[in-house]
């Protein structure tokens, strides 16, 4: 049995600890936020925040995290349902086409303005390393610096 606590709740999760965390949060508890994309850490589609780090899901075995704090891109809205600013900077840029890897993205991003709150478009290029097929990459900038002026703002 490993103990964690995923977006605020804790919980013993009764699973073979080898098992990535990806599956573990798909199909044991439902959280179809993170997406099983290359199963090689590339792409981060399956991106979470472990403790506040960004990390990939797919390669992360569930016995690694116990203890841990876990935030999926369904954790990071509030109770009642407010987006988080990156979020809402995700909606106001428009940045989604298929929207396959965007949760990925939100996670890496909010990982970075945590960091880093005003980063270059250099720095975002060099810390959010996820794979965009759809090539959305200025929306994803534009987004990251939307989000962190809506927090200058705050």
């Amino acid at each position: 049995m490993v103990s964690l606590t995923v977006n605020g709740t804790s919980l013993d999760i009764q699973a073979d600890a080898a098992k990535p965390l990806l599956w573990v949060l798909r199909e044991e508890l439902g959280l179809l936020g993170p997406k099983y994309g290359c199963g090689i850490a590339q792409c981060g589609a399956c991106r979470v925040l472990i403790d506040g780090q960004s990390t990939p899901s797919c390669i992360t075995p569930l016995g690694s995290v116990s203890g841990a704090s876990v935030v999926t891109i369904e954790g990071l809205s509030d109770t009642e349902g407010t987006l988080s600013d990156v979020q809402q900077a995700w909606l106001d840029e428009q940045v989604p086409q298929c929207g396959f890897c965007q949760p990925g993205f939100i996670i890496a991003a909010t990982a970075l303005l945590a960091e880093n709150p005003r980063p270059t478009d250099a720095e975002i290029d060099e810390a959010i390393t996820n794979i965009c097929r759809c090539g959305t990459y200025p929306r994803i900038r534009r987004a990251i610096h939307r989000a962190a002026a809506a927090r200058d703002q705050a």
